[in-house]
């Protein structure tokens, strides 16, 4: 098999690096939010989706409850189930490494995968396992890091770090919102999820906003 272009490589290793430095940021919101360093380790590597990480201890880091927790990750990974159905045809895979595509079929590998689609199927499929392992490489490195220097500083929140967890949803939402339609539809989800607050627990005002996708999806454009 020919090595994969150099432009694949370049777009996949400039992917991975930037998105897997955003572990840092998990790292030190997971420290803070009360995990311990080996569980904030474990929760990239076993569940490796970063929204749906974020989501989990931000609720456990309110004092949300265990269900609530996993019910927002869940939403919020269940995009993933749609990656894989768009990339099952084009990888092709089997056995073991169908395992392994699954755990790195994420946001960033995908949109790698189909970007590569000029240069054709063999960068594609590239582009996909490059980034892929590579953000996992670097996610997990840089969670570490962050867990550990989180906990060198004693109680993360005196110094600001429970911040990380809204900061890092609107950076992760604020690209997103690409036209006015989708900047409407956080807005309704942001003032719905307020109004909720005082009469749900912690963690299901953020559940409860996909009522406004659901309602506003349904709706004719």
């Amino acid at each position: 098999m020919a090595p994969p272009p150099r432009t694949t490589v370049r777009d996949a290793l400039s992917v991975s690096l930037t998105v897997g430095a955003y572990g840092v940021a998990f790292g030190a919101a997971s420290v803070a939010a009360g995990f311990s360093v080996l569980q904030s380790c474990l929760f990239s590597l076993l569940t490796f989706t970063g929204a749906s990480q974020f989501a989990a201890v931000g609720v456990v880091g309110s004092g949300g409850a265990a269900f609530s927790a996993v019910a927002a990750a869940t939403m919020l990974g269940s995009r993933n189930a749609l990656y894989g159905i768009q990339m099952a045809p084009l990888l092709r895979v089997r056995g073991l490494r169908r395992l392994g595509a699954a755990q790195i079929t994420i946001d960033e590998s995908t949109g790698v995968a189909l970007s590569q689609a000029p240069r054709g199927t063999d960068a594609m499929r590239a582009g996909f396992w490059l980034t892929g392992a590579g953000v996992y490489l670097f996610w997990n490195i840089f969670t570490l890091l962050g867990a550990l220097g989180a906990r060198a500083l004693g109680d993360p929140a005196s110094w600001g770090l429970d911040a990380a967890v809204p900061a890092a949803f609107l950076g992760l939402l604020w690209p997103r919102l690409e036209t006015t339609f989708l900047r409407v539809v956080a807005a309704l989800s942001m003032a719905f999820a307020l109004l909720v607050t005082p009469w749900l627990p912690a963690g299901l005002p953020i559940v409860a906003t996909a009522l406004v996708a659901f309602v506003v999806g349904w709706r004719p454009r």
